[in-house]
């Protein structure tokens, strides 16, 4: 685990966060939230060569990679946006540059938009942001939690390889496959993995959709095209609720961009980032 180190703690109301900070600390600020079932370690690529001219804050959620997973613990996407506001304010950062994924990108738009958090700009990479979402695969597990938390570990750990592996694109590396999975397994991580899948819920999306109209941050939106969760018609219906949003569709990629393509991933940040006063 050393080749992605989460050093710092920050003690949220949702368990413990593990967080990095990268880059010169003259740097402008920027923050890259992950999805899920993932972790900042989909982002190590572009977070490495974001960090040549910015600051780059990453964290695992809580109940997600390196951070405290535990029963009983709060990982709804409600949750995850108040500790993103809170983190915020602990690194103090007041307009910083953001950058977030799937799930991650809910997360920063319900901070945003209902606990005060303010950016200099928003990404959104396929983000989970808009009615209907969720896989008949995800809301078979989610109304099963329970029975599938079940599984003998060795089901378990399959049925993981199998659905973190089915994102679209060109597929993973199997050493990266085999990282994503590993926070998912043994006696923390199994019941961890539907306990946040159990937690998912439409609803925290449908409060806040009808404000994306409202949205004043400049903002970018990118989708992988070949996306196999979330279709990148999404991307487009998002793109045109947001005013004045930036549309960046990234060929040959699937929902995992930062893995399938990070080179233009990052061409596309920094492109958009720059053009921010």
């Amino acid at each position: 685990m050393s080749a992605w180190p989460l050093p710092e703690s920050f003690p949220s109301a949702s368990g413990t966060v593990r967080w990095n900070r990268l880059g010169a600390p003259d740097g402008r600020p920027l923050v890259l939230l992950h999805g899920t079932p993932f972790s900042s370690y989909v982002w190590r690529a572009v977070a490495r060569s974001l960090a040549r001219d910015h600051q780059v804050f990453v964290w695992d959620m809580p109940g997600y990679g390196l951070s405290e997973k535990s029963e009983g613990q709060d990982v709804s996407l409600a949750a995850q946006g108040r500790v993103f506001a809170q983190l915020l304010d602990h690194w103090g950062l007041r307009r910083p540059l953001v950058a977030a994924h799937d799930f991650g990108g809910a997360v920063a738009l319900r901070a945003h938009l209902l606990h005060g958090a303010r950016y200099g700009a928003l990404a959104l990479v396929d983000p989970v942001a808009l009615a209907p979402w969720g896989s008949p695969f995800f809301r078979l597990v989610r109304e099963n939690a329970e029975v599938f938390g079940q599984l003998p570990r060795a089901l378990h750990r399959a049925l993981v390889r199998e659905y973190v592996g089915s994102t679209g694109g060109p597929g993973l590396h199997p050493a990266v496959l085999d990282r994503l999975v590993e926070p998912w397994l043994g006696e923390t991580g199994q019941p961890a993995f539907y306990r946040q899948i159990a937690q998912a819920d439409q609803r925290y999306t449908d409060e806040v959709q009808e404000r994306y109209a409202g949205l004043q941050v400049p903002t970018l939106v990118c989708w992988g095209e070949d996306d196999a969760w979330i279709p990148v018609a999404k991307g487009c219906e998002l793109a045109a609720l947001v005013p004045g949003a930036r549309w960046e569709p990234i060929a040959h990629a699937g929902h995992l961009v930062q893995e399938d393509a990070p080179a233009e991933l990052t061409a596309a940040l920094l492109d958009f980032f720059r053009r921010v006063p």
